[in-house]
């Protein structure tokens, strides 16, 4: 693989972009005065820009979501915002789910990464870490909110920010904390493991490595580590407000959230099962494992089953009919997550005579 192929790659033109994109953004910040309204007509340019007129279909709940902030009372606030959020989000997944245009899925992307904003907004007005100052005028209240949902450094990507430290740094004075150097080597690093697993996978004995997504050995610390924001974001929403099988819970909810397919589905409730037995195979594994050697052989082993697991999920879930996923199902790849699933069977039936 050339090195210059990395400029062609389909996600290349879109790092460059961002990158360029920070660096103005990184220029003008301490140069405008209304902060809040630079913020506010950047995230609605980039929004047009990338999805054409369906950028509409972000604008629409955007607005929904701050009548209800500004008109309903904060007790029930986020019971009003979370209805209104998923219901428009199941709606457009079912409209749009059969189109492959990439508009389409960049509008459906911006649409799941707004739920968690706007649903965490109201979860902090309604637990009382975020006061609105109804003292104020509407504009005045209105403005920071609509800023804050539509602000386009986190439009399209990046790690959830809250409103507070939003705020924070909206109204700070000097230059943003972050400097252009952190981002350029960040940069230059992504592109660094993409030429590298771009010249394994090419090699001409090599297999494909491109299912090697994780470092760790345990499928509980991958699942919580992967994408940090949403996993934290699902803790909040979900897993502490259900004492019933939590876990259940937020991955079924997690299913809902990215479309309800019938591969996602699949994925994302095997992914429940093998954490579960993640979590209840590894305390008797670990404790088994005593020697020095032994405990190389449990990390290794069980790091090459996570890598497997991780990629049959990963296969799983961007499957898009039933019948390629009976062909999943049937295939030798689902022997390891079936070893799983029958693994967390008899630790839960071994289990029982003890409780009684």
């Amino acid at each position: 693989m050339c090195w210059a192929d990395l400029l062609v790659l389909p996600a290349a033109p879109y790092r460059l972009a961002a990158f360029l994109f920070a660096a103005l953004f990184h220029h003008l910040w301490h140069l405008v005065s209304s902060r809040y309204i630079f913020l506010l007509i950047g995230g609605c340019l980039l929004a047009s820009t990338a999805t054409g007129s369906y950028a509409v279909l972000l604008h629409i709940p955007a607005t929904g979501s701050m009548l209800v902030l500004l008109s309903i009372s904060p007790a029930c606030a986020h019971t009003w915002v979370f209805a209104l959020q998923m219901s428009w989000q199941t709606l457009c997944h079912l409209v749009l789910s059969t189109r492959e245009l990439d508009p389409q899925a960049v509008a459906l992307s911006a649409i799941m990464l707004f739920t968690q904003k706007a649903t965490s907004l109201a979860l902090d007005i309604h637990e009382g870490l975020m006061l609105l100052q109804l003292g104020q005028g509407l504009l005045q209240l209105a403005l920071p909110l609509c800023s804050y949902l539509l602000f386009f450094p986190a439009l399209l990507g990046g790690p959830l920010c809250s409103f507070s430290r939003f705020q924070a740094q909206a109204e700070y004075c000097g230059a943003l904390p972050c400097s252009l150097r952190a981002a350029g080597q960040q940069c230059l690093c992504a592109l660094a493991l993409q030429g590298l697993a771009g010249e394994l996978a090419t090699g001409r004995a090599a297999p494909d490595w491109t299912f090697l997504s994780t470092t760790t050995h345990r499928l509980a610390v991958f699942t919580q580590t992967w994408n940090k924001s949403t996993s934290c974001c699902l803790r909040r929403l979900v897993f502490q407000r259900f004492p019933a099988q939590p876990r259940l819970v937020t991955f079924a909810f997690s299913a809902w959230w990215h479309g309800l397919r019938p591969g996602q589905v699949f994925g994302v409730l095997c992914w429940a099962v093998m954490v579960e037995a993640d979590y209840r195979s590894h305390p008797f594994l670990g404790a088994w494992a005593t020697s020095q050697g032994m405990k190389l052989l449990y990390r290794g082993t069980t790091w090459v089953f996570t890598q497997l697991i991780v990629a049959y999920i990963l296969v799983a879930v961007e499957t898009e009919s039933f019948s390629v996923l009976c062909l999943l199902w049937t295939s030798c790849n689902s022997i390891l997550p079936l070893s799983y699933g029958l693994t967390l069977l008899l630790l839960l039936l071994a289990k029982k005579p003890k409780q009684n």
